[in-house]
């Protein structure tokens, strides 16, 4: 299971600064680190226009991608997935993903960036594990604006550490949402998909991970 990290707060408090100089120190410490960020603003252009691939978002495509030898590009609709969602189902090879935004996630762990102690986020929302702010404050775990590295190292030692003792084998999305198995489901599902995938005769030895998407028919 992947962890996820978000860093919130209101607009100008600096959490994209933050939140970009935490990535580069987990970087530094050798981590696989994916970013999602959340905005309000719509509209925001991510190509130019009279580009293919702006040629096939005008045409009326539902999905964009774009696969270059240095990188890949996607663009596609919001269809309201969550952030757990999207990080298990975009990045489950990362060892960890930062979010920006997404304060009212559930069951997700939260880093309140602020420069106003009277606009507190974390008596509104749930998930806040620490707080970056220049302002005095009380409380367990506060940082101050320009600690992204002993954030970073916070961030290591609680989520990152242990991680690849407790990586799950074998992950379960029903609409969308992980569904949490004990070990030795985990263990079950993955032998009998592995078999029936070795029952192909694929010609590989090399298979490492096997993924399945199953759609079910819809009773109208």
């Amino acid at each position: 299971m992947v962890p996820i990290v978000t860093f919130i707060g209101w607009h100008d408090s600096g959490k994209t600064t933050l939140a970009s100089q935490v990535v580069r120190h987990l970087k530094q410490l050798g981590y696989q680190v994916a970013v999602i960020k959340s905005t309000k603003e719509t509209g925001i252009a991510f190509d130019t226009p009279g580009t293919d691939t702006d040629t096939h978002r005008k045409a009326g495509a539902d999905a964009v991608m774009l696969v270059a030898p240095d990188q890949m590009v996607m663009m596609t609709d919001n269809s309201g997935q969550s952030l757990t969602t999207l990080a298990y189902r975009y990045f489950p090879e990362v060892d960890i993903v930062i979010g920006e935004g997404f304060k009212n996630a559930r069951q997700i762990a939260k880093i309140e960036v602020f420069r106003n102690s009277e606009q507190l986020l974390r008596d509104q929302v749930s998930g806040v594990i620490a707080v970056a702010s220049d302002e005095k404050i009380s409380g367990d775990y506060i940082f101050r604006l320009n600690e992204a590295a002993e954030i970073a190292a916070f961030i290591e030692k609680r989520f990152l550490q242990d991680a690849g003792k407790e990586c799950d084998q074998t992950t379960l999305l029903v609409n969308g949402n992980r569904v949490p198995m004990k070990d030795f489901v985990q263990d079950a599902l993955a032998g009998t998909i592995s078999g029936l995938v070795g029952s192909l005769k694929l010609g590989s030895k090399d298979i490492k991970t096997i993924e399945i998407r199953v759609t079910l028919p819809q009773n109208n």
